[in-house]
């Protein structure tokens, strides 16, 4: 497909086909920020249907503004994580006959890698505050969108996970072992809260179904 940058502009279906193509980009990164962005989606929505209902306007109004910063920003992730992916391919396309290239090659090559995991660690931390929304949405939101709050948490969750698994195999590549160590234990602590907020909220959400 050419324009990848254009990859939000595509339909369902169009998306759904250019993801199934041969093409490895765009991939689990991009497939990633859009369940973030479809969780932040809904929470946007049950935000609205709370509106009128007696939760504080200044905190709704914050939920709301929140969650359409976090749509925003994942959707515009979607297309950046296959340009950076695409940029890691061309780095390790270029030339290595001369010392000279091999060196230059060497260099852009960790830029490349160091992008590539930096991209999914915002949209795991992205995600990770979609999944925090929904927090207010099970105490506040409307109670017939609670099945609405419970699948927004899964896409951010999904969305963080899959994200996460990015950061883990750009981070692979990377020379310096303290900016490895780094990302690795960012991406461990992302992880571990947004265990801890899931573990929390299906709980919540389920006691209301039983």
């Amino acid at each position: 497909m050419e324009g990848k940058e254009m990859l939000t502009k595509l339909s369902v279906e169009g998306f759904i086909e250019e993801v199934a193509s041969s093409s490895p980009a765009p991939g689990g990164g991009s497939v990633s920020a859009l369940a973030g962005a479809l969780g932040a989606a809904l929470v946007a929505m049950v935000a609205r249907l709370t509106e009128g209902k007696d939760t504080g306007g200044d905190d709704l109004q914050g939920v709301l503004g929140k969650a359409e910063q976090l749509r925003a920003s994942l959707k515009e992730s979607i297309s950046e994580d296959t340009a950076t992916f695409n940029r890691v391919m061309a780095a390790y396309r270029l030339p290595k006959q001369t010392e000279e290239e091999r060196q230059r090659r060497s260099e852009t090559i960790q830029d490349a890698l160091l992008a590539a995991a930096r991209l999914p660690l915002k949209v795991a931390r992205d995600c990770l505050e979609v999944m925090r929304l929904c927090e207010w949405a099970v105490k506040h939101g409307k109670p017939n969108a609670l099945s609405d709050v419970g699948v927004a948490l899964q896409m951010a969750r999904c969305g963080l996970v899959g994200a996460l698994y990015n950061v883990a195999i750009n981070i692979e590549g990377l020379r310096d072992p303290e900016l490895r160590e780094q990302l690795a234990s960012e991406r461990k602590a992302l992880l571990s809260q947004a265990d801890l907020i899931a573990s929390n909220l299906e709980e919540a959400i389920s006691s209301r179904f039983d």
